[in-house]
């Protein structure tokens, strides 16, 4: 009886010692601060200290569509994979109001944790109605432990909206869209189409918040119509003017290449109007660092 007592009372003492400690990271009251870190038409961060855990931050970014991510930046990156679930969970005011299971962040050996688009969104609502989002997921480095990471409301609200009038901002393309670009001529000249002329209009509002440009190469064509010899400095003059473009919006001479290969290399025949058309242009090809 006594030997089965004491079995007893150790698998007991084993139950209790098999429970996870949850190990939480939450800014008090006074320490919460949202931050719009960044607050350009080519990008809007804003973020959130979670102290001794690291950083909660949401980023949008210009584009044709409206875009939208989240990533759990950690002090101490995973070790291993994992899950993390993520809740909702309400103030302490609205009590009986039960947590909502929002998603299942997937952890990566080495890397921080995100959520898509549609997530981050849900997310943002939750904090604007007063809830905190909050993480937990097994620790990587104690077997004993849980991680509790959590999002403080407090301060949220006018950052937030903050947050929201810098996305309405943001332009609708982005590098990607504008690093490879065709620019089309009329006959005979250097003058751009209409269609062209707004391309190059949008390339100039781009390169206003972003110098981070490393190479341009520009590369002029014309169709076969005229004597060869003046088709090659026609395709050399039209680079070298949409050349002039970028040396004005700020970039260095040194950065931009030019070459013109006149009515060589044809992208369609010279039978008709809108064929030649295809074959006066311009091909910029911008890189970054």
């Amino acid at each position: 009886m006594r030997t089965l007592l004491m079995i007893s009372s150790l698998l007991c003492s084993a139950s209790v010692l098999a429970q996870p400690q949850l190990r939480q990271y939450s800014a008090s009251i006074e320490q919460s601060v949202w931050q719009l870190s960044k607050n350009t038409p080519l990008e809007c961060q804003l973020q959130h200290e979670i102290p001794q855990f690291g950083q909660a931050v949401f980023r949008s970014v210009a584009s044709k569509g409206l875009n939208l991510d989240f990533e759990l930046q950690m002090l101490r990156l995973p070790d291993n994979y994992g899950l993390a679930e993520v809740l909702s969970v309400p103030p302490a005011w609205r009590p009986g109001t039960p947590a909502k299971a929002v998603a299942s962040m997937k952890l990566l050996k080495q890397y921080n944790g995100d959520l898509p688009k549609k997530t981050a969104w849900t997310l943002l609502t939750e904090l604007e109605q007063g809830f905190s989002p909050t993480f937990y997921f097994s620790d990587w480095y104690s077997p004993y432990d849980k991680v509790v990471a959590a999002m403080n409301p407090v301060q949220f609200p006018a950052n937030y909206h903050q947050f929201n009038q810098c996305v309405s901002r943001l332009l609708p393309y982005g590098f990607d869209d504008i690093a490879f670009t065709v620019l089309s001529y009329e006959s005979g000249g250097d003058k751009l189409t209409r269609e062209s002329e707004r391309r190059l209009a949008q390339i100039a509002e781009y390169l206003k918040y972003d110098q981070d440009i490393a190479y341009v190469e520009i590369q002029g064509y014309t169709d076969s119509y005229g004597g060869r010899w003046m088709n090659e400095q026609l395709s050399v003059k039209r680079a070298e003017k949409v050349k002039s473009f970028f040396v004005a919006a700020g970039l260095s001479e040194d950065k931009v290449q030019v070459e013109g290969f006149g009515e060589r290399r044809h992208v369609a025949p010279n039978d008709t109007a809108l064929e030649r058309k295809q074959n006066r242009r311009v091909v910029l090809q911008l890189t970054k660092p």
